[in-house]
């Protein structure tokens, strides 16, 4: 590999630690179940990056596949992370009071 090549692996691979300080301090302070679960998408987007450096560092595909797999996992994770907040958090509705027939009132009698 060229300097360059080596130079632009370097830089790309302190980007994604930085990346993944900042991750945890949002993990960490929240503030809310929903910014966490974003984190956690964010954090197999940058394992999936931290390998695609590895493998471009190392000229190899056999890395490719893995990274696929860590996507599609972070993808379905988010998934279930979004349904299982959306249920949580949904506002409680009234039940539903069934109609009234229409009939005379107590004051008109029958």
């Amino acid at each position: 590999m060229t300097s360059v090549d080596t130079v632009l692996l370097d830089l790309a691979l302190a980007v994604i630690l930085l990346a993944g300080a900042l991750l945890l301090v949002r993990v960490w302070r929240g503030p809310s179940m929903l910014d966490r679960a974003v984190a956690v998408d964010v954090a197999a987007a940058l394992m999936v990056a931290g390998i695609g450096v590895q493998a471009a560092s190392t000229r190899t595909r056999y890395y490719l596949s893995i990274m696929l797999v860590i996507a599609f996992l972070g993808f379905t994770s988010s998934v279930g992370i979004a349904r299982f907040i959306a249920v949580r958090d949904r506002p409680a509705t009234p039940a539903a009071q069934p109609a009234a027939e229409p009939g005379p009132t107590p004051e008109e009698g029958p």
